[in-house]
């Protein structure tokens, strides 16, 4: 709920601070004191549009800024904390400021933000109702939220489970459709996977194989060539083994270099260590010399190896053209089109299955959309009934509420048992309008058309009233008026906050206090601020706040105060008769507030329980 409120700048209002209370405040004054000014500095608070001719003459700027209460995890203030927003301990201040030259600004949680913002957090802040202001009701879907509001838990739930159905079924059916649609796609790649498996299939070509084939084609294509070196290294480490004839070998020469060092060696350490090296030498020599003759038998001319090994080498070229760089890669180009393969396969048999899943959620959805609809059909009955109760004490006691439930028709929808054609939704299948026939006999029309402005809002007020004393505001039993909590369990489905502007727009004597009666009936639930000019509404007041207006003969302007005790009888003397220092005046207005005091306290009555 509200606790503050200061609109600076606006219209005839210099500065003003509003001091809310929980429960009922109304707001009265002379008539152009500025009552207006302050409804639609709340519309600027709540993101409506900007028209820099709110900006009072002479001032540079219009701010409004106010300080909701809301308990903690409200949506509000976690729409404020993703917008960067702080609070303090669920205290959140919210401002709009407007340049004259038409800029505006928005502020939420003391960080600056779109006033887009603003606009959600009115949504879940405050319901307005004024004749400038025909609330959602001139939107079609507004009524059927009306109606599953009213309608409680059970109607509640069957909702979420149509919608969760209905989200279900369209997940399936979009497969199903994504998956026949792809059908001829799909089999081109099946065919063409296939295809290409059974020719690396048919290679089969084996990991590294291209690596190991490369260099026996090169061992082989150069096989005299390598004989002929290693043959002429041999000679040159062994002599007469391989030679035609006696050549000076490796192995002679450091043989009589070990024998010259002999004589020496006896008598010298360094020596001996240079004979001790010349014989290291010598043991390699030998040992390559081994290593040269074991090649030698290994590389053979073998023309017929070569030609396989070419042959297989052209082979693996053909596949490693097509899936890979190497044999490895290939390799690993198969074993991801052979899952592609099994999964464009499956796809196929997914078809058939999925053909047969959407069928069955199709059925299911339609039987729970009829179960849902059967609900809100029997709402309706008893919601309608209950309204119309509630305006006959507003000064409409020949009109009548009717809900009308029908399906949503398409010829091109699902079919029910019936054969009707209906569009399905995560709603159900209904469209709900709520028709009001102003006078008897006459025809019932959607209320938005069929009421006045006046009358418009002494409906929204029996609507609030109605859901209320429903439960649906959820406000918790023991919670003073504008809490947050919940009411039989149901979750809160409307703002903490109501604003009605001139709702007893066209009342007048016993209907006026029945009007102020309802306001404090919903009052019990939520904040509700009211702007009005009848002192019966006025007097059921939990704060009553008067906007003065000043002229000091070149610019007018206004500011709030609360008024209580004589200056309240004053005021609402003012209000009945214009005089607000008339005896009788004060008299008649202190025996209505006696007289609302005592209907307060043996509780206000709100919606009777019968049907009109």
């Amino acid at each position: 709920m509200f606790s503050q409120m200061r609109i600076r700048g606006v219209g005839v209002i210099d500065d003003a601070l509003l001091e809310l209370s929980p429960g009922l405040n109304v707001l009265t004054g002379e008539t152009g004191a500025g009552k207006t000014m302050i409804v639609s500095g709340l519309g600027l608070l709540l993101g409506e549009r900007a028209d820099s001719g709110l900006v009072r003459t002479g001032s540079d700027s219009a701010l409004v800024e106010g300080v909701v209460q809301l308990p903690p995890g409200h949506p509000a203030l976690v729409r404020a904390a993703e917008a960067g927003a702080e609070h303090d301990e669920g205290e959140l201040v919210i401002a709009r400021s407007i340049a004259a030259a038409g800029r505006s600004r928005a502020h939420v949680g003391g960080r600056t933000a779109p006033v887009g913002v603003l606009a959600e957090l009115g949504e879940m802040l405050v319901a307005v109702h004024g004749q400038a202001d025909q609330w959602r009701l001139r939107q079609g879907d507004a009524h059927r939220e009306v109606l599953d509001a009213f309608g409680g838990p059970e109607l509640a739930s069957r909702r979420d489970a149509v919608g969760e159905l209905y989200e279900t079924w369209r997940a399936a059916d979009r497969e199903h459709a994504r998956l026949v649609a792809e059908a001829r796609e799909r089999a081109r790649e099946i065919d063409s996977l296939t295809a290409s498996l059974e020719e690396i299939e048919a290679v089969d070509p084996q990991p590294g194989e291209d690596v190991a084939l490369r260099a026996e084609d090169e061992r082989l294509a150069h096989a005299d060539t390598l004989r002929l070196a290693a043959s002429q290294a041999l000679s040159d480490l062994s002599g007469d083994e391989y030679a035609g004839e006696p050549v000076s070998s490796a192995r002679d020469l450091i043989g009589s270099a070990r024998a010259a060092l002999a004589p020496g060696a006896l008598h010298d350490e360094a020596l001996r260590g240079l004979d001790e090296r010349l014989h290291e030498v010598g043991t390699l020599v030998g040992e390559l010399a081994a290593d040269l003759a074991a090649y030698l038998d290994d590389v053979e001319l073998d023309p017929g190896r070569l030609g396989y090994v070419q042959e297989r080498r052209a082979t693996l070229a053909g596949v490693t053209r097509k899936y890979g760089e190497t044999v490895d890669e290939v390799l690993d180009w198969s074993g991801r089109a052979a899952a592609r393969l099994d999964a464009l396969v499956q796809a196929d048999d997914r078809v058939a299955a999925l053909e047969a899943e959407v069928a069955q959620l199709r059925e299911e959805l339609v039987a729970a959309s009829m179960e849902l609809s059967q609900l809100r059909r029997s709402a309706a009955a008893d919601f309608g009934a209950r309204v119309s109760e509630e305006l006959s004490h507003l000064a409409m006691g020949s009109a009548v509420i009717e809900v009308d439930v029908r399906h949503r028709l398409d010829p091109d929808g699902v079919a029910l048992p019936d054969g009707e054609r209906v569009r399905l939704s995560r709603l159900g299948i209904d469209e709900v309008e709520i028709l009001l026939a102003a006078n008897r006999g006459a025809p019932p029309r959607t209320v938005a058309k069929a009421a006045s402005g006046g009358e418009l809002s002494r409906v929204m007020l029996a609507l609030e009233v109605v859901g209320a004393d429903r439960g649906v505001l959820g406000a918790a039993d023991d919670a003073a008026p504008g809490g947050a909590g919940r009411a039989g369990g149901a979750e809160r489905t409307s703002p903490p906050t109501f604003v009605f502007d001139e709702v007893d727009a066209g009342v007048g004597g016993r209907a006026a206090l029945d009007v102020g009666a309802r306001l404090a009936a919903l009052a019990e639930h939520s904040q509700v601020i009211v702007v009005t000019h009848l002192a019966q509404v006025a007097a059921f007041a939990d704060r009553h706040l008067v906007v003065h207006k000043a002229d000091d003969g070149r610019v007018t302007s206004s500011s709030v105060s609360i008024v209580e005790g004589d200056e309240r009888l004053r005021e609402l003397s003012r209000m009945m008769g214009g005089d607000p220092d008339s005896e009788a005046g004060l008299a008649h207005a202190s025996d209505l507030v006696d007289q609302t005091a005592a209907a307060r306290a043996g509780r206000v009555p709100t919606v009777r329980q019968g049907a009109r």
